[in-house]
């Protein structure tokens, strides 16, 4: 697995089931926040860790197939780019081999005191992230 990716496996609960009787849609957007964090949590440097916070700024869901309760689903999320205080990551929701849902979302990191937007440290970027230097992929905009 790349550096810039990370995968968590999704317990459905009871709660997430709608009247159709699968996993209600909006209940993805909670899993693609708790992999996207997890994955920022588990590679940035404990100092970045503590001093960022983040909001999602932008959710693109597209959906494939139902999930329901009995069903053994991971989330694999893939950091794409970072550019200034924005992150890009495309994450899959899957069953096995079969694609449930695939999300592109854009994140916003926040310095935790003062709320406002905080650029990611370019060396996090490249060395945590596996990130290439890339005018493209790391813009200080």
């Amino acid at each position: 697995m790349a550096a810039n990716s990370h995968t968590m496996p999704i317990t459905i609960e009871a709660d997430d089931i709608d009247f159709m009787g699968h996993v209600n849609n909006a209940r993805y957007l909670g899993w693609v926040q708790d992999v996207v964090l997890a994955h920022w949590n588990k590679l940035a440097p404990a100092e970045e860790a503590a001093r960022i916070a983040w909001v999602a700024l932008k959710h693109e869901i597209t959906y494939r197939k139902p999930a329901f309760l009995a069903d053994d689903i991971n989330a694999t999320t893939v950091l794409e780019k970072v550019a200034g205080a924005r992150a890009f990551y495309n994450t899959v929701i899957a069953r096995g081999e079969e694609v449930l849902a695939e999300i592109k979302s854009m994140w916003c990191c926040l310095d935790k005191d003062s709320l406002r937007p905080s650029r990611i440290d370019r060396d996090v970027a490249e060395q945590c992230f596996g990130l290439p230097r890339k005018q493209d992929t790391y813009r200080g905009d």
